[in-house]
């Protein structure tokens, strides 16, 4: 009698070192899209700030382009048409640059908030001590302005990390490919996608809460 040939396997252990494995790459690819959103984001919501009328006719329409297109198609086209402008990138490479890009897109319109919530009286008044423009918006502006939409930069900064798991389309193994794979493999579903949210949940709710005692000292 011949030997029963079986092409699946029940999870194992070296499979929960594969998904961490894959939760790291979620990580870095996160938080080096959403460093780099930010930064941009803040440049960008202070030429919409200062730039007005010529701004608004310039930037925010590309900005809008990318808050409006869906992440996964801008993923797609930015992967298959980067090569034709020059740009070898490998699926990290491509997913940072639309991710962080898609991240300024959304930062922007929070840092706008954030320089708005300061008014012209006070701005009006470090310039009156002597502050010039850039030492006004160092130490006036972005403080005061930074803490005002402090949670609305959190809720971009965690939607960007869930929305990393798009990057999956371009063959970039995070938590997300990571678990379709050993659903291929397992055919567990529920299993492994129970243990892919446990470890979304166990990298999204730290940040949220280490910002709510941010927070929290801020108005104490």
């Amino acid at each position: 009698m011949e030997p029963t040939i079986s092409f699946f396997s029940g999870l194992q252990i070296s499979d929960l070192w594969y998904l961490m494995e894959a939760a790291w790459r979620t990580v870095l690819i996160s938080a080096l899209s959403i460093t780099i959103g930010t930064v941009l984001g803040v440049v960008f919501g202070w030429i919409l700030y200062e730039g007005r009328w010529a701004a608004a006719l310039t930037l925010g329409p590309l900005l809008d382009v990318f808050r409006s297109v869906p992440l996964i198609i801008q993923l797609v086209l930015f992967y298959n048409f980067a090569p034709i402008i020059g740009l070898n990138l490998d699926p990290f490479f491509s997913g940072v640059v639309i991710l962080g890009i898609y991240c300024a897109s959304l930062v922007a319109n929070v840092a706008r908030g954030g320089m708005e919530a300061v008014s012209r009286p006070m701005r009006r008044a470090a310039r009156s001590l002597g502050m010039s423009y850039w030492q006004d918006l160092r130490y006036i502006v972005l403080p005061i302005g930074g803490r005002a939409v402090f949670p609305s930069w959190v809720g971009v900064a965690l939607g960007v990390m869930k929305d990393s798991a798009l990057v999956s389309v371009l063959g970039y193994i995070e938590l997300l490919k990571a678990s379709q794979i050993l659903i291929t493999r397992t055919q567990e579903p529920l299993l492994i996608l129970t243990i892919a949210g446990a470890f979304y949940f166990a990298l999204s709710y730290p940040i949220s809460r280490y910002a709510a005692s941010i927070e929290k000292r801020w108005t104490s």
